[in-house]
């Protein structure tokens, strides 16, 4: 039985985890690169960027790799959803069974 009473959420894969820092690497990358545009120079680290185009490519290229692991992260997330409904329906029976859709093709009442 459920030991708790949310409703389930996706378990945290080793996968998931990894994809997770990939993207927190794009958000720093994107940091950096804006952090030019608003101080006029590097502001996080220093030295870095030191042109329009170096900040340019570091935003952008943060950006793109922060899609990519967004992208991975809800490939594995969406490979958990048969173990995510079948909790869910177990959820739904133990704490509101009001809202149980009908099974193969039963007619509600």
């Amino acid at each position: 039985m459920l030991s708790t009473t949310r409703p389930p959420r996706p378990r945290l894969t080793g996968r998931i985890f990894l994809y997770g820092m990939v993207d927190v690497f794009g958000l720093f990358c994107v940091a950096i690169g804006a952090s030019w545009f608003a101080a006029g120079k590097g502001a996080i680290l220093a030295g870095f960027p030191g042109s329009t185009a170096e900040a340019v490519a570091c935003t952008v290229g943060g950006a793109a790799v922060m899609l990519w692991a967004v992208s991975r992260i809800l490939r594995e997330i969406a490979k958990q959803a048969p173990e995510m409904q079948a909790k869910y329906e177990a959820y739904l029976a133990v704490h509101h069974p009001d809202k149980l859709r009908p099974k193969n093709g039963d007619a509600p009442e």
